[in-house]
């Protein structure tokens, strides 16, 4: 377990009567950038939620490094956070929520406290923003807010639901640099995706269709049996060179950070072309 943050033997994750996740077994190497992606209902929320301790195994078994001992340095970004608008709270307040994840509700911060809240802010880049009301912003903006809010926390493992879906591009850009600041921390960060091309520059890569298909590192993982088997061969295209998802989660929006995604058959490497 020294060089795994988590690993999942036999697991199987369901809703009552609904199995959101098959039997799988896979391991996430510590210290990594993990991708988990699949198509729309493959169970990439359901992982991050037994991955969090929020989802009990229905059989098999899943340990979490950061859960080890009774610990819970577990930091979690949903997809969607919402907050009232007609709450008069500030950025930075947002952002300081996380530390009460440690701390307790009633526990009064400290200075390592707002240091830990500075810090956050200024490597997801709202430094700026910090007394701006939450209506104010961006919906790019606030991805960033809910990331730092994560990022706040005591972690050694950074969860994130989707956190470059949908996005502008200097918010894409600026979540990234985070990720990354984060394993040059010695954290683990497990994110969930639909773009191949994020996948594809992942340090490890976890594929599902309502189980794990494939797991390992991106080249070994994203080849052509491998998404033909979680994708199906009506959302599956192949030509003389390239293989293309044809899936509405896939599909370019305005004023999204998108990717047309593509993986070449012989290597599995995605080729990203800006829409």
């Amino acid at each position: 377990m020294s060089m795994n943050a988590v690993v999942a033997e036999e697991l199987v994750i369901s809703y009552g009567s609904l199995i959101a996740v098959d039997r799988s077994t896979f391991s996430i190497p510590s210290g990594a950038v993990a991708a988990v992606i699949g198509p729309n209902g493959s169970g990439k929320s359901t992982l991050l939620n037994a991955i969090a301790g929020l989802a009990e195994p229905r059989s098999g078994a899943i340990s979490v490094r950061a859960r080890d001992r009774g610990l819970h340095r577990i930091a979690y970004v949903l997809q969607t956070t919402k907050i009232n608008d007609a709450l008069p709270v500030t950025v930075e307040e947002v952002v300081t929520m996380g530390r009460y994840a440690g701390r307790g509700a009633m526990r009064r911060l400290n200075s390592e406290d707002r240091a830990a809240v500075r810090a956050a802010m200024e490597r997801t880049g709202i430094s700026s923003l910090s007394s701006r009301h939450l209506s104010e912003l961006s919906g790019g903006q606030r991805q960033r807010v809910f990331v730092a809010q994560g990022m706040a926390q005591d972690h050694d493992l950074l969860l994130l639901d989707e956190p470059l879906t949908g996005i502008d591009l200097t918010t894409a850009q600026a979540i990234d640099a985070a990720i990354h600041d984060e394993i040059n921390r010695g954290c683990t960060v497990v994110l969930t995706t639909h773009d191949l091309s994020e996948a594809q520059v992942a340090d490890y890569v976890v594929l599902l269709a309502g189980r794990v298909v494939a797991a390992g590192p991106p080249d070994a993982v994203l080849t052509a049996g491998h998404l033909a088997n979680a994708y199906g061969p009506s959302l599956l295209h192949v030509d003389e060179s390239r293989i293309f998802i044809d899936d509405a989660a896939h599909q370019p929006a305005t004023e999204r950070h998108e990717h047309k995604r593509s993986v070449h058959p012989e290597s599995s490497r995605a080729d990203v072309h800006p829409d």
